[in-house]
Parts: C-alpha cells; structure tokens; sequence
C-alpha cells in the first residue's frame, strides 16, 4: 500500500506526499557513539518519498545488504511552503510531530565515506523511513521537550529528549529552509541519539513519543 501521512489515529492527513530532509550529528551522544566529530556547518541530507512507508503494523528491511540500522528521530510534518525562512517564520508552519527510524545501511555508508562518496543509497532506498502517526501541534505544549524512546523485542534501545538537541527543531529547520525550499508535506528529521544498532526480520518494536503514543510494529 502507498504511504500516505496519518494521524495517530489513522485518519489520513490533506497533505501530499513529499521528500524526506534530514539532519545528521545532532545528538552528542550519538556523536560519540559513532566516533565522530562536531562541526559548525549542519549535515543535512534527504531521502526520497519512496523511501517512506509506514511504521505499523509491519515494515520491511534490505536483505544480502548488511547490517540496517535503527536511528529513532523526531519527525516533523511540514503544512506551509518555507524558503529562507527565519526561526520564528517555522512554528507555524509545521502540522505536527511524531517518530520515525532513519534506517541505514550502516555497513554500506561506511565504505561509501571511506571512499569519499555520497552516501545517499545508505539512507534513501526504498522503505528506508517507517514513520508513525502523527500528532497535531496544538496538541504538542512543549516540542522541544519531549522524550522519545525505542524499544526492541522488550529492551529499550534508544532514549532521548529533544531538549538535548544541539540546533533546536525551529532553528534546523529555518537552516534547511535556505537550502532546500521545504514544502507542504514534507517531513523533517530532527537526528538521532546514541543506542543505534542492527534489526533483524521477526523483532517486534515500539516506539514511544512522551506521553502523547506508543505505537508497536515488527520487521517483516
């Protein structure tokens, strides 16, 4: 079935669909997981409309490419056309929040940086961002306080809080603004932080945004 943006509840959303634009290194702890190192410019980066789908109940991954990554991020719906626009500017126009996993090849990135290559077959194939549903932002008080977490088969994986951003959601989204025009339907991911790792066909994952939802799915 095609991806299409839902509510939490199911309800389909009057958005198109669009592309996928994301930041990397944006989480210290994730930085330091990954032996990296900060930088003063954003990495952003974008995956296709192909490569969402939805969360729940089920999603698929790569097979015979190596290891597939979760990293639990901040998803961020886009309802108003932004380009260059300020911080202040971006509030109103986003629709609303939720959680996705940027899937990655982790194997296949880390050649392609070795090589000095772009790296976007890592992170944009097909089905490389289960998404979950969406909450509306007037349900959201505070955005930039929000835990997250992911658990799989039982464990909790990863757990952050938006508060621990290093460039807060308002202020990546302007600098992605004055890149790339982000338009209504497109969804910003907001990185990751630390407790990335390898999934496998028949876990069984939940995610959970604050107290706002928790949605389950597996790896088919």
């Amino acid at each position: 079935m095609a991806y299409q943006h839902r509510d939490i509840d199911g309800n389909s959303i009057a958005l198109p669909v669009g592309k996928v634009v994301c930041i990397g290194q944006n989480y210290q702890d994730h930085i330091a997981e990954m032996q990296s190192k900060t930088a003063p410019e954003a990495l952003f980066f974008i995956k296709p409309a192909t490569a969402l789908c939805s969360f729940a109940p089920g999603f698929s991954i790569p097979s015979g490419r190596g290891a597939v990554h979760n990293e639990t991020e901040l998803a961020v719906l886009i309802g108003k056309t932004l380009k260059n626009a300020s911080v202040d500017a971006v509030a109103d126009a986003i629709w609303g929040y939720s959680l996705a996993l940027d899937l990655t090849l982790r194997e296949v990135q880390a050649e392609l940086k070795k090589l000095g290559r772009p790296w976007e077959i890592a992170k944009g194939f097909d089905g490389a961002c289960p998404v979950a549903g969406f909450v509306s932002k007037e349900k959201v008080a505070q955005p930039q306080q929000l835990a997250f977490q992911l658990q799989v088969n039982g464990e909790t994986r990863q757990q952050g809080n938006t508060a621990s951003m290093i460039r807060g959601i308002n202020q990546l989204i302007s600098e992605m603004s004055s890149h790339f025009t982000l338009q209504p339907g497109d969804i910003v991911l907001t990185g990751t932080p630390a407790g990335v790792g390898p999934l496998h066909c028949g876990d069984t994952l939940q995610l959970q945004l604050a107290d706002l939802f928790i949605q389950t799915s597996r790896v088919i």
